[in-house]
């Protein structure tokens, strides 16, 4: 199992094979960590380093827990009430860490590029925890290896992608990897939110989410991310829900087997009805979270064993 890079910036760079080294690795950590005894010394030795300076619940604790169950020392950086606050630039800060010699270091920024950036001058493997509108690959990842676990394969299906397009890293990142995989993609959302532009990944872009759901195998809801919003992109959130929330009258439209899912946290009630997340027989939103950890867990060994081999 070959995964010939140092860091996991992104998904743009990885081949068809690259991706699906990952999700094989990934689907022994599955049953790894649905066992009693859920630990692995395949990172022993080696330190880990998560720097989130911005906030996160999800993909913070999926990433210290694949970190601790695969044996590495874990540091968490608290970066809200760093030096960053005190003036200190990204480089002031990876020059720092250097000194402290880590293996693995996790990073997510505000800012797109911040990460590729902190890569050029550490020396140890970085995976991008997301940076800001730019990329999110674990996220990707995730799910591609939840769809391929709901529908036994990851390609040639008809998946929509619905909501914030424009400010979301996790839909650039699916579309990237769904492309690759030689999946059919539709964006489905007001043209505020999905911008004309998408259409250069290869999607088919729509406006009405009844037209675009129709017949399709995958529905990926996205968050309103309010936080990167700087004008009037909805008109109210009753509306928008009206109009782009799911519910199971708009899903009706879509395969009678489709799967639903989102990257969480979810707006209830404005991006998603509450009872059809929790529906067990269509919402695979809970698998979703479990399947973060086992990825996570197998991007860091792969990085880890190009770290050994440099070393010897």
């Amino acid at each position: 199992m070959r995964f010939a890079h140092r860091h996991l910036l992104g998904i743009e760079h990885l081949s068809q094979s690259d991706i699906t080294a990952i999700l094989d690795l990934a689907e022994t950590y599955v049953e790894l960590n649905r066992q009693s005894a859920k630990h692995s010394d395949v990172l022993a030795g080696l330190t880990q380093i998560n720097m989130f300076f911005e906030n996160s619940t999800r993909t913070q604790a999926s990433f210290e827990l694949a970190g601790k169950r695969l044996g590495a020392d874990v540091m968490n950086m608290a970066m809200q009430a760093s030096s960053i606050k005190k003036g200190e630039t990204l480089i002031d800060t990876a020059m720092t860490l250097n000194a402290m010699h880590p293996d693995l270091l996790v990073v997510r920024h505000p800012q797109s590029g911040a990460v590729d950036l902190l890569a050029q001058k550490v020396n140890c493997a970085v995976l991008n925890a997301g940076d800001g509108r730019h990329e999110h690959p674990t996220q990707a990842l995730l799910d591609a290896l939840t769809i391929r676990r709901a529908k036994g394969r990851l390609h040639r299906l008809s998946i929509a992608i619905c909501g914030d397009v424009a400010h979301s890293r996790v839909a650039r990142s699916n579309l990237i990897l769904l492309g690759k995989m030689e999946n059919r993609i539709r964006l489905i959302g007001p043209p505020t939110l999905v911008p004309p532009h998408f259409r250069e990944f290869g999607a088919e872009v729509f406006d009405d989410m009844r037209e675009g759901l129709r017949d399709v195998d995958v529905v990926m809801m996205l968050r309103l991310q309010r936080e990167r919003m700087d004008g009037g992109f909805i008109p109210s959130e009753r509306e928008y829900y009206h109009r782009f929330g799911l519910d199971n009258e708009k899903l009706a439209l879509a395969r009678p087997d489709a799967i639903v899912m989102h990257p969480g946290p979810m707006n209830r009630g404005v991006e998603i009805d509450g009872t059809l997340a929790d529906d067990i027989n269509r919402s695979v939103i809970q698998e979703q979270v479990e399947m973060g950890v086992a990825v996570r867990m197998a991007a860091m060994e792969l990085l880890a064993r190009n770290l050994r081999s440099e070393a010897a």
